[in-house]
C-alpha cells in the first residue's frame, strides 16, 4: 500500500514527536532539539531513514542512543521498516541545537 503525502506528513510528525522522547544522559535536552537527527525521510510505502549523529565520535551512548531511536521510531504506527545511519559529517556543534534547547541550557 503506497502512502499519501498528507499520510507521510503525519508519520514525519509522529516520528519527530518520538524523537523528542530520546536524551543524550549527560545533557538534559532530547536529541531532536540537540540537532543530532540530521534527515528523516519517508517513503510512500512506510520506509524511513534516519540520518543522525552523536555530539561526539566517542560519545559514552554511541551504542545506545542510535538503537534507542530505532527502538522508538520502529514503535510508530505505520512505520514498516527503519534504516538508521550514523554519521559524522558534519560534525556536531553547539550551534545545530534549536533555540529551545539553548534556551533549557541556559544559553540564550
Amino acid at each position: 500500500m503506497k502512502y499519501t503525502d498528507d499520510k507521510i506528513a503525519e508519520i514525519g510528525e509522529n516520528i519527530i514527536t518520538a524523537l523528542k522522547t530520546v536524551y543524550d544522559p549527560e545533557i538534559p535536552v532530547d536529541i531532536y532539539e540537540l540537532g543530532l537527527i540530521y534527515d528523516v525521510q519517508i517513503s510512500d510505502e512506510g520506509k524511513v531513514k534516519v540520518i543522525m549523529t552523536l555530539t561526539t565520535p566517542n560519545c559514552p551512548v554511541a551504542e545506545s542512543l542510535p538503537a534507542e531511536v530505532r527502538e522508538r521510531v520502529t514503535e510508530v504506527e505505520d512505520v514498516t521498516e527503519v534504516d538508521l545511519e550514523l554519521t559524522f559529517e558534519p560534525s556536531w556543534n553547539k550551534d545545530m541545537m534549536s533555540e529551545e534547547a539553548r534556551f533549557e541550557l541556559g544559553m540564550i
